[in-house]
């Protein structure tokens, strides 16, 4: 099956749903962090992420607080 067909079908599920399976290939594409490759621009990106974070590390949303907005919004 095609990535657009795949869309396609996911585009049938609600918001909520859809959020779930985002979810669902997510944890499926961290469950293997070495078969992810990366640009230098991204490896950079994420290198800055995490210096901003070492620095302040509460001026973020937790992962539940973030998916407790989107999943409350209708």
């Amino acid at each position: 099956m095609t990535a657009q067909k795949l869309l396609d079908e996911a585009m049938k599920l609600t918001p909520a749903e859809r959020i779930e399976l985002v979810e669902q290939i997510w944890e499926s594409v961290a469950a293997s962090p070495a078969d992810v490759d990366l640009t230098a621009e991204q490896l950079a990106e994420l290198e800055s992420r995490w210096q901003a974070f070492l620095k302040n590390p509460e001026a973020g949303s937790t992962w539940e607080d973030v998916k407790a907005r989107l999943t409350s919004r209708k």
